[in-house]
């Protein structure tokens, strides 16, 4: 940063990124990693649990805590907070960034980005970010597979039971053992 007499240049070039960040995982710590990279400081805005459900159309499996908690231990970050539920540009107006860092795959409230940035007079540059091995490292992913385990996992134990109860000597061994 270079040394000025105008305030304005020798403050710390704030960046602002958005996300659920349900299942905190390594695209996550990329896409911040890359916002950090744009400036000095970075604030996390972590979408609220009603914000999710509007949105995607269904709730995110980590509670608006417990992902906030998560994004505010990440090392890139500098403030960690949560979205606001009435005015989707109040944390903007609030926080002020320089740069508005964008994941690849982020489209929801970003099409009047660029006019509420004007009409704010805020000189927000926006930036959209790489993807970090998205076939790999997607939420929706993520919890399709997890589904899709927990799925499994309880065909397994429906059939281990049934077959618990269904062995001849399981009552046996039970009472047996309990005795």
């Amino acid at each position: 940063m270079q040394t000025s007499s105008d305030p304005i240049a020798n403050r710390p070039k704030k960046v602002m990124a958005f996300g659920t960040f349900d299942f905190f995982h390594a695209g996550h710590e990329d896409y911040l990693r890359q916002a950090r990279a744009l400036g000095d400081e970075l604030i996390v805005v972590v979408a609220r649990d009603d914000t999710v459900k509007k949105v995607k159309n269904a709730a995110p499996v980590n509670n608006e805590r417990k992902r906030l908690r998560d994004v505010a231990a990440c090392f890139h970050v500098s403030k960690a907070v949560l979205g606001n539920l009435d005015d989707k540009y109040r944390v903007i107006k609030r926080y002020t960034p320089d740069v508005l860092a964008l994941g690849y795959d982020q489209y929801v409230f970003t099409y009047g980005l660029r006019n509420f940035f004007i009409q704010e007079k805020l000189g927000t540059e926006i930036v959209r970010l790489e993807s970090f091995r998205p076939q790999t490292f997607k939420s929706s992913l993520i919890k399709r597979s997890l589904n899709r385990l927990t799925e499994g996992e309880l065909k397994k134990d429906r059939r281990a039971s049934d077959s618990l109860s269904s062995t001849p000597c399981a009552q046996d061994s039970l009472t047996t053992s309990a005795a």
